[in-house]
């Protein structure tokens, strides 16, 4: 049991326990627990949230980016492009559809997909089966979406961002999950905006996508018990549409702290010679993880923990890499196998004090590097 945890849903609850209970109790009252008002009213402020017309409430975020994908006429026999340094909820989703992923490399300051690694991988693939490109927003920080909207655009792509770790993040003055063709989101525990259990969101600025995602939850239906076309069962429930109704109150706020506990990690840790979290001109980091390099990174982990701090590595093992995903030939990515074994996640989430920041600081300080 750690003293400081890397990340803690349970604190966020207790923050907001009077608000939640209260909201919890609502839909136990109503006697309507699946697709009812919390999900429609949730999906209505996510959208105004995030800054686009439609928003539709699924299970879970794999289950989001998979019918996003599907909407987006993505299934199988086509090819995929993201990114190998990312979690593998992405790459299970696209596999979903019946499509394969075909990997690109990423910047190695940002983490996220570097668009001048796509025409080379447009042009070594087969003709006509590369359908869309899942940029993922990792770590909270935006991919650059201008230079991959605009090679999608002369490619004829579809674009679907992957905004699981990017609630309130934003690219030149937009917020994630609005540049795409649709967006998925995930509600797990400990995101920024993070539901008690699982839930997920597709939204899009396109009413003929949007209402292809909302038959695609349940079963294909336009009408009870009559599928147009085959679906899923993915549904939003409402217990956890009225918890994500009270956290998202708190949001902006919320990650306002993220941001300001980067910054005092930034300022401690500025001497230690680690490699820190950059933010690229025009974006807002939205600091769902503050991840440090180093070259000593499992020296520090344990250094770490026997401190009593807790740290986890998103992620160790490149998608590419791991035993179900391995291709033949292997994907060459560089600069992702490269940060594999360097990096680590520390602590964040709200409601880290200043004091356990502090601590977190001074025990890496004191870490000799062995």
């Amino acid at each position: 049991m750690f003293t400081i945890p890397q990340c803690s849903p349970r604190a966020n609850y207790l923050i907001h326990k009077e608000e939640i209970d209260r909201a919890i109790a609502r839909v136990l009252e109503s006697g309507s627990y699946i697709l009812g008002d919390e999900v429609e009213v949730f999906e209505k402020e996510f959208a105004a949230e995030v800054g686009v017309s439609h928003a539709i409430g699924v299970a879970n975020g794999t289950d989001a980016l998979q019918l996003a994908l599907r909407a987006s006429g993505v299934g199988s026999g086509d090819l995929v492009i993201t990114v190998s340094h990312t979690a593998v909820a992405t790459v299970a989703a696209i596999e979903l559809t019946g499509a394969a992923p075909i990997f690109a490399d990423i910047d190695p300051v940002t983490y996220t997909l570097d668009p001048n690694t796509l025409g080379g991988i447009v042009k070594n693939a087969p003709a006509g089966r590369i359908k869309a490109i899942v940029p993922v927003h990792l770590y909270g920080h935006p991919a650059n979406m201008g230079a991959i909207l605009d090679f999608a655009k002369t490619q004829g792509l579809m674009v679907v961002e992957d905004c699981a770790q990017a609630h309130g993040a934003t690219f030149q003055g937009r917020k994630t999950g609005s540049f795409g063709s649709l967006a998925s989101f995930s509600f797990y525990p400990t995101k920024n905006l993070g539901a008690i259990g699982d839930g997920g969101m597709v939204v899009t600025n396109d009413p003929d996508l949007a209402q292809r995602v909302l038959l695609l939850r349940e079963y294909g239906w336009q009408e009870r018990y009559v599928s147009y076309f085959s679906g899923t069962n993915s549904r939003l429930d409402e217990i956890q549409a009225s918890i994500l109704r009270v956290k998202l109150k708190y949001l902006d706020q919320e990650n306002c702290r993220r941001q300001s506990i980067a910054t005092k990690y930034d300022k401690a840790l500025s001497g230690t010679g680690l490699s820190l979290p950059q933010t690229s001109l025009g974006a807002t980091h939205a600091f769902h993880q503050y991840v440090i390099r180093t070259d000593n990174r499992d020296g520090l982990r344990e250094y770490l923990a026997r401190q009593g701090v807790g740290t986890l590595i998103h992620y160790p093992v490149p998608v590419h890499l791991q035993p179900a995903y391995i291709q033949n030939p292997p994907a060459m990515l560089a600069e992702t196998e490269a940060i594999a074994a360097k990096i680590l996640s520390l602590p964040m989430y709200p409601e880290l004090t200043d004091a356990e920041i502090d601590i977190v600081c001074e025990h890496i300080g004191a870490w000799d590097g062995s």
